[in-house]
């Protein structure tokens, strides 16, 4: 299988030999061959939910940061309407000590104390790293410690992982040069590595893989112990670049299920690149797709349309559904598409999306979902019931905007 997508990222000034390690040192130790495809471990029954530290803070963040996030998901109601993970992304790894266990920098001196001071919140504690020498920022990252730092995350009391590809990708290109199926390969085996590391720690930790959707990573996450895989590249705070990332995951939703989940990237609300408009589209396009919702907002400066958003029970209630399936689009004509999720109960979510730079009428019939008889509808923005729908239904949907219906049996 090829390289379906190269990020030009890894070959542009990342990876071991950039930041002064030799490649040839760091060809991987090899896999015993009954280890080589490890079941995926029982975790998220339903999406992630929770905060990511970098979209607001990105590598300048620290141990108060991350305190101040996990108080304000308390008292503002994050916590209580879902959002339990607190999970630092990059830039708190210092140094290895003499015996190779990998140190905190100064911005975080006391890890231990971080996770026991969000666990006594109620909240989890997730962190960062990758397969590679190094992370994307040149900070000291997995590979070669794999069950040592799986060891070290357990102690500290970690109960998410996001394993991020990065360096790795030098690896792949040097020792398996010109091959993509070996490439591949390569790949797989890394992320499964760390797999067998956390399996073996005894700690229950949601494993995260990060790898930008490369080689059709949703056919193959679930088997390297995956709970979760990013499908895109990086999100953007605008409306076009989400609506790129998300809309771009309509057929993947035979992929995901209870503990195993598509990524396309965090949510956006509340980093001022997008109007209210494009920020519910995005809440409830994630919502429809069963996708994590990570915010990554500073939540410290949270205003209220942003809380209002963000903690939407409605549609909360859509996106963790315990049916666990994943919504896909039903159709699309041109710039308007409509997208549906089946949920407990015989329910269905239903999406209607602009992506027009103007209002517009859109309708649809209930045949169109595979809808039978009358149904029951409410708008789950305006929390309003809309009554009966017998035959079809049509609503104006502002500009890069949405309507979102739940639909019951009448």
């Amino acid at each position: 299988m090829g390289n379906r997508w190269n990020r030009r990222s890894f070959l542009k000034g990342t990876g071991a030999t950039a930041l002064g390690m030799t490649v040839a040192s760091l060809t991987p130790p090899a896999l015993s061959a009954e280890n080589d495809t490890p079941k995926p471990a029982a975790l998220a029954p339903t999406p992630p939910m929770g905060w990511n530290s970098w979209y607001c803070f990105r590598r300048n963040v620290t141990q108060e940061d991350v305190r101040a996030a996990a108080d304000v998901m308390v008292s503002s109601g994050m916590r209580d309407a879902g959002y339990n993970y607190v999970n630092i992304d990059g830039s708190w790894q210092g140094k290895r000590d003499a015996n190779g266990v990998l140190q905190p920098n100064e911005r975080f001196p006391d890890i231990k104390g971080l996770s026991d001071y969000i666990h006594a919140r109620g909240l989890k504690f997730g962190m960062y790293s990758g397969p590679g020498p190094f992370t994307c920022g040149g900070d000291p990252a997995s590979y070669g410690h794999e069950e040592q730092d799986a060891e070290t995350f357990a102690s500290w009391g970690v109960d998410f992982l996001k394993y991020d590809l990065c360096t790795f990708r030098k690896i792949m290109l040097h020792d398996a040069p010109n091959d993509p199926a070996k490439q591949f390969e390569l790949m797989k085996q890394a992320y499964a590595r760390m797999h067998r590391a956390l399996l073996k720690t005894g700690r229950p930790i949601v494993y995260s893989l990060c790898q930008y959707g490369i080689d059709y990573v949703w056919e193959w996450g679930a088997e390297v112990g995956g709970n979760l895989w990013r499908t895109s590249h990086d999100i953007r705070p605008d409306y076009i670049t989400m609506a790129e990332v998300g809309f771009s995951q309509a057929g993947l939703s035979k992929y995901a299920g209870p503990g195993r989940w598509n990524d396309p990237d965090m949510l956006q609300v509340g980093n001022g690149g997008m109007s209210p408009n494009g920020e519910m589209t995005q809440m409830s396009l994630w919502a429809i797709l069963a996708a994590p919702l990570l915010a990554s907002t500073d939540l410290t400066k949270m205003t209220e349309p942003t809380r209002r958003i963000l903690m939407n029970r409605e549609v909360i209630a859509v996106n963790q559904d315990p049916l666990g399936k994943q919504g896909d689009r039903v159709w699309q004509k041109g710039p308007v598409e409509l997208w549906a999720k089946p949920l407990s109960g015989g329910d269905l979510a239903v999406g209607l999306f602009n992506r027009l730079t103007w209002n517009t009428p859109i309708r649809f019939e209930l045949t169109d979902l595979g809808w039978t008889g009358p149904a029951k509808a409410r708008d789950l923005w305006t929390h309003q019931e809309i009554g009966i729908i017998r035959d079809s239904h049509s609503a104006w949907v502002p500009s890069w905007g949405v309507v979102l219906l739940r639909l019951s049996k009448t």
